[in-house]
């Protein structure tokens, strides 16, 4: 088993459950990874064997810059772009998604979900 992973990727968005989130915004940092498998991409030196990080990193994009209530909404739409563009290549995907200073009226760093599919 290979993996392309992505980590530390921030973005300013719009999501939250709240409809001051919505309007406010905040910081969110998400870490992708992409089991798959490199045999193929490594013997021929093509791109096109492989989990192509930069189509990743713009499909992450896009969906981000789409307000959802729920981050469990956000990373669902992520993995499923990503299976239907490398659906020979995708083996499993792990995406984390954190949320900078979540409004919980006290103080906590991020609050972060996971999910693995």
């Amino acid at each position: 088993m290979n993996r392309v992973s992505l980590e530390g990727l921030e973005f300013f968005a719009y999501h939250g459950f709240y409809p001051e989130e919505q309007v406010l915004g905040t910081y969110f940092v998400l870490d992708i990874h992409i089991d798959t498998d490199f045999k193929k991409a490594s013997e021929s030196d093509d791109l096109s064997y492989t989990v192509d990080y930069e189509e990743v990193y713009q499909i992450t994009k896009k969906e981000m810059a789409i307000p959802s209530k729920l981050l469990e909404n956000v990373l669902y739409r992520i993995i499923e772009r990503i299976k239907q563009q490398f659906e020979k290549a995708v083996q499993k995907i792990t995406i984390s998604i954190e949320k900078k200073n979540p409004p919980l009226g006290g103080v906590c760093n991020c609050s972060k979900i996971t999910i693995s599919e």
